[in-house]
């Protein structure tokens, strides 16, 4: 057996489906990081991981198409969140295994992929999830860094349908195994998601 996944066989899917509330409601994928549109940095950063491409988006179809990734809206109404955004890369998925990283925190490692790849099949694992230092010093599971087998997918479906929406309350119900990337290995600034503009911006900074 390989230690990692063939990228061929990884689709990876951007998180670019929710409110914004946080950020005052803005469409947070399209705000600017560097001169790009937040989710294409994103995009571009997940491209060279993998070997397929989506993103899931709710507003502003036509921008996110311009991206050149199939862009697909949530398959659940209301914005329910991630595993909205699980299910519908799921369902869109023509490979074995769909990789998820939320467009919020541009800066997640060029490794990641392979790391989670090398976990998932080590454990013969159903999800292999990122974990990273907190500011508390403590390890803490980032579920929407996600590396997933597409079988999931009905039982997503049955979860979802049945009224569920917490990640891991879903995941809790297969085999995960967390992965830390921690400093100074992994930049302290990897898994910072920005709530708002001003977070984002402190992200430019090198």
């Amino acid at each position: 057996m390989n230690d990692t996944i063939d990228p061929q066989e990884i689709t990876g899917l951007v998180l670019a489906g929710g409110r914004g509330s946080r950020m005052g409601g803005v469409d947070k994928g399209l705000q600017n990081f560097n001169g790009l549109p937040l989710a294409l940095h994103t995009l571009m950063r997940l491209q060279m991981q993998v070997g397929h491409t989506m993103v899931n988006a709710n507003r502003n179809l036509s921008a996110y198409e311009a991206f050149g990734a199939p862009v697909w809206p949530d398959v659940l109404a209301d914005y329910a969140g991630p595993l909205a955004g699980f299910l519908t890369g799921l369902e869109r998925c023509e490979t074995a295994f769909l990789a998820t990283v939320p467009c919020d925190t541009p800066l997640f490692p060029l490794d990641m992929v392979d790391r989670l790849s090398e976990a998932l099949l080590r454990e013969h694992a159903d999800i292999a999830m990122v974990s990273a230092r907190e500011e508390d010093g403590s390890l803490r599971a980032q579920p929407v860094f996600c590396l997933l087998r597409v079988e999931l997918l009905e039982s997503l479906v049955q979860f979802t349908h049945g009224g569920g929406r917490k990640i891991d309350a879903w995941t809790g119900r297969h085999k995960t195994v967390l992965v830390p990337f921690e400093p100074p290995a992994t930049d302290a600034r990897a898994f910072f998601n920005a709530n708002t503009l001003a977070e984002l911006h402190s992200l430019e900074q090198p």
